[in-house]
C-alpha cells in the first residue's frame, strides 16, 4: 500500500508560495510530441539568472490512443511510448545544440512505458536523477521545482520509488481544464497515463496546476509574429521557426497549409510561472480527485494546491522574444 504525504494546510501554503528568487528546476518533457516543448526548453536555458536548470528528462508519449480521431491512420506519432521517449531525448539535445550549450550530464532518458500499477514503478535515468537531486535538498530548504510539460509518468514513478521526495519538490504541471470544470479532461498530458496523473494528485506532493484549457490556451503565436520575432534570432530561432512551419501534428489533424493557422505554445506557461509568477495569476484551492472517466471530483478534505486562472499573454511572449539571441543587423526575411 502506497502512503501519500500528509501535511497540514499551513505547510502546503508555505510550500506553494510563488518563488521569489533564482529557481532550481528540472524539466520533464515530451519534447518531440509537438512544437511547444522546444520553445519552453529554449526559454528556460536562456534565463540563467532566473532559472538554474539542473536536468531535463525525456518523457514517454504516443498518440496511439487518439488514432481513431485523427485524419491519418499511419504516422510515426502513433509509435509506442518508448519510441516517443527516445525521440524526445533527441529533441532535447537538438535544442542544446542550437543554443551552443554543453549537454553533458544534463539530459536523461525516462520511462519506456506508462504506469501499470502503483506497485510497479519503472526505474530510469530520470527517476534516479530526480530522486538523488531531491534527496540532496533538505526538507526545510527552498524546494526543487519540477516543470512537468508532458505526462506524469516519470514523476509518479519517482514518487513511488522514493516517497520522501514529495517533501522536497514542487511539481509545476500543465494539463486539462480548471479543477472546477465539469468537462471530460481531453488533455494529452493527463490522459496518456491516467494512473500516473491520478497518483500525482493523490500523492500529496505540492503541486502548481496550470490548466491548458483555457488558460495556457491563450499563449497562441501567429506566423507573422514568428517571422518578426523568432525566425532570425540565431540558430535556435531558425530551429523554432522550422518546427512552427513543419508541425508534426498537422498531418494528424488534416492541416495542409499553415498560412491561416496560429498555434498554442502551451508549455511556456510552466516556465513563465517559474520566472515571474505574476504573469500567471493563481490561487490556493483544494486538490480534486481525478476519476477514471477523466472528470474532476471535488473533495473539500483534500490537501491544497495552487491553480492558475489567467495568463499575461503579451508579457510572457515579450520576455520569451527578448531571451532569444539578438537578430543580425541585416535585411529581415520577407
Amino acid at each position: 500500500m502506497v502512503t501519500p504525504l500528509v501535511r497540514n494546510d499551513a505547510w502546503y501554503t508555505r510550500r506553494l508560495a510563488p518563488p521569489a528568487g533564482p529557481v532550481r528546476v528540472v524539466i520533464d518533457t515530451d519534447a518531440a510530441n509537438e512544437i511547444d516543448d522546444p520553445f519552453a526548453i529554449a526559454w528556460a536555458l536562456r534565463v540563467p539568472g532566473r532559472l538554474k536548470v539542473e536536468a531535463l528528462y525525456a518523457t514517454p508519449y504516443s498518440f496511439a490512443h487518439r488514432r481513431a480521431q485523427m485524419a491519418v491512420q499511419d504516422h510515426p506519432q502513433f509509435d509506442p511510448p518508448d519510441v516517443g521517449m527516445e525521440r524526445s531525448h533527441a529533441a532535447i539535445i537538438e535544442v542544446f545544440d542550437k543554443l551552443w550549450l554543453d549537454v553533458a550530464g544534463l539530459v536523461h532518458r525516462g520511462s519506456t512505458r506508462y504506469l501499470r500499477s502503483l506497485a510497479e514503478p519503472e526505474r530510469s535515468e530520470a527517476t534516479d536523477h530526480l530522486i538523488a537531486t531531491a534527496m540532496a535538498t533538505p526538507p526545510d530548504a527552498e524546494p526543487l521545482y519540477v516543470a512537468a510539460i508532458g505526462c506524469a509518468t516519470n514523476i509518479t514513478n519517482a514518487l513511488l520509488l522514493e516517497p520522501r521526495i514529495a517533501e522536497r519538490i514542487v511539481v509545476v504541471w500543465t494539463s486539462g481544464y480548471p479543477s472546477h470544470a465539469p468537462q471530460v479532461n481531453d488533455s494529452f498530458n493527463l490522459e496518456q497515463d491516467l494512473l500516473a496523473s491520478q497518483w500525482l494528485l493523490d500523492s500529496g506532493v505540492p503541486h502548481v496546476y496550470l490548466p491548458g484549457f483555457h488558460v495556457g490556451a491563450q499563449l497562441r503565436l501567429s506566423l507573422p509574429e514568428m517571422e518578426r520575432w523568432v525566425r532570425s534570432r540565431g540558430a535556435i530561432g531558425e530551429h523554432l521557426f522550422h518546427l512552427y512551419t513543419h508541425n508534426p501534428l498537422w498531418p494528424l489533424l488534416g492541416i495542409t497549409s499553415f498560412e491561416a493557422h496560429s498555434w498554442v505554445i502551451w508549455d511556456l506557461i510552466c516556465i513563465a510561472w517559474l520566472i515571474e509568477p505574476g504573469w500567471v495569476p493563481s490561487e490556493i484551492v483544494r486538490t480534486p480527485r481525478l476519476g477514471d472517466d477523466r472528470r474532476w471530483i471535488a473533495d473539500a478534505s483534500r490537501h491544497p494546491m495552487r491553480e492558475a486562472h489567467a495568463v499575461q499573454r503579451d508579457a510572457i511572449f515579450r520576455a520569451f522574444f527578448e531571451s532569444l539571441p539578438a537578430a543580425p543587423r541585416t535585411t529581415p526575411h520577407k
